[in-house]
């Protein structure tokens, strides 16, 4: 089930095996499952993004206030 959320701080992902990205401060949408959960965003120039992170990270994003699950 995909939900809305809100990025509030510096929340990073991994592009490959290159540099961590930021993902942009604002809306995000987010399918959890078990093991991973994926964000999709739109940038301030329009371009779409979306990355997987390990269900760890997004529950310590979730714990430290980056992200924030809108109703």
């Amino acid at each position: 089930m995909t939900q809305q959320a809100l990025i509030r701080g510096e929340v990073c992902f991994r592009a490959g095996d290159g540099i961590m990205l930021p993902i942009p401060a604002g809306p995000v949408e987010i399918e959890v499952t078990e093991e991973s959960v994926t964000l999709g965003w739109t940038d301030d120039e329009g371009n779409a993004g979306s990355t997987a992170i390990t269900r760890d990270e997004y529950d310590r994003y979730m714990k430290e206030g980056k992200i924030k699950v809108t109703a």
